[in-house]
């Protein structure tokens, strides 16, 4: 019987992988000035598939209208509200950058009432630990907040100016979310069909990947969305100006697990109690306690879920990672990376114990079968 010859890898065949890999890295060179563009628009289809899927039974199968249907409710829903608010932020704070720059609100005055209205005990601890230093407290405060709003502010120019990028960018996200939500289906059999990896470990790998994209949109976006805007109902009700900006800065900041809106409300609600607006600091900590910190405790585990919930410091370092090394697409690009390295660790050792099994199961069948004989030995050395 003759034996099987594995085929040789020749000169001809690794040319050809480096070439791919060539080519693989051009085409991923090309769409980098749309890198946000391409993957929101993945993150949507991948979001929304289940909705178009379902859209489609009920139309009769029509894959084309209901991917329509489902993208302009994407683009009244979600991302023209997201543009007013955009705008309205920009407005909002550029408002409040100027009345710091007319000087009808200092900073460094509002520091100077804290530092006027702390009780004498909390004021001789201060002095005790060389914590008095106020005036350069005053100026690094200013001007980092200043530095700040004049940075926000000064987006509505780049906006104007970047108008034709921003909406070549809008228009590729939405071209590609059409067609990965009318031809997703298609389109993932292609790339899974291509990978080259085992079948099991491809299939695992591509489930993990819809599963952890799905939970950490719901996870981070949507309590972001609704802590930041409960916050700044809150805020608005309680009449402190700016509420549009703090409700979006804690959005922003509540994707950090644990201490995020507690960094806006906490010194805002410390302000109000020494500065005489007792029952607005009190009503503030209440509603920061009680309500916008138990929105996160709420809704994340019913969004995500036990299974796919990241332990929290690997979402504040992911985050904060992403951030800096993504820019404002960080805040999905690092969990999801962070998740995925998870997943495929786990996803080995999945197969270390499928392969361990059938070994483990032989030798508990050789172990029993020796009791048994040794068993039987016994009886028949003693019959009676």
């Amino acid at each position: 019987m003759s034996e099987v010859k594995k085929p040789n890898i020749e000169i001809e065949d690794a040319g050809y992988g480096a070439l791919i890999i060539l080519i693989t890295l051009a085409f991923a060179y090309l769409v980098a000035p749309f890198f946000g563009a391409v993957l929101w628009g993945v993150v949507a289809a991948i979001m929304f598939e289940p909705m178009t899927r379902k859209l489609t039974a009920v139309l009769g199968g029509r894959k084309s209208l209901s991917a329509a249907l489902v993208l302009v409710g994407l683009l009244a829903l979600v991302i023209l509200p997201t543009i007013v608010l955009g705008v309205s932020l920009v407005n909002e704070a550029s408002a409040l950058y100027a009345k710091i720059k007319a000087g009808d609100i200092s900073f460094p005055q509002i520091l100077a009432q804290l530092e006027h209205a702390l009780p004498d005990r909390v004021a001789q601890f201060v002095r005790q630990y060389g914590l008095t230093d106020f005036n350069t407290l005053r100026r690094m405060f200013g001007s980092s907040v200043t530095s700040g709003l004049q940075t926000v502010a000064s987006q509505a120019l780049m906006l104007g100016q970047g108008a034709l990028s921003f909406l070549a960018a809008l228009g590729v996200m939405l071209y590609l979310t059409f067609f990965l939500l009318r031809d997703g289906q298609r389109y993932t059999e292609l790339v899974r069909d291509a990978m080259p990896l085992r079948p099991k470990m491809r299939d695992s790998l591509f489930a993990h990947f819809t599963v952890v994209v799905r939970a950490t949109m719901k996870g981070t976006v949507v309590v972001a969305v609704m802590q930041g805007l409960v916050g700044g109902i809150i805020f608005s009700l309680l009449g402190i100006e700016g509420a549009l900006l703090w409700g979006v800065l804690m959005g922003f900041l509540s994707l950090l697990p644990a201490v995020g809106t507690g960094l806006v409300w906490v010194p805002v609600a410390i302000y109000l109690l020494v500065t005489g607006s007792v029952w607005q600091g009190v009503v503030l900590i209440i509603c920061g306690m009680f309500v916008i910190g138990m929105i996160d405790n709420v809704l994340r585990p019913v969004l995500v879920g036990r299974d796919t919930r990241l332990p929290d410091f690997v979402v504040l370092i992911a985050t904060l990672s992403g951030l800096q090394l993504f820019g404002l697409n960080g805040f999905i690009v690092g969990p999801v990376i962070a998740a995925l390295f998870i997943a495929m660790w786990n996803i080995v050792k999945e197969q270390r114990d499928e392969a361990r099994r059938p070994y483990e199961t032989g030798i508990t069948a050789a172990a029993s079968e020796e009791d048994v004989a040794r068993a039987e030995a016994e009886a028949g050395a003693h019959p009676g």
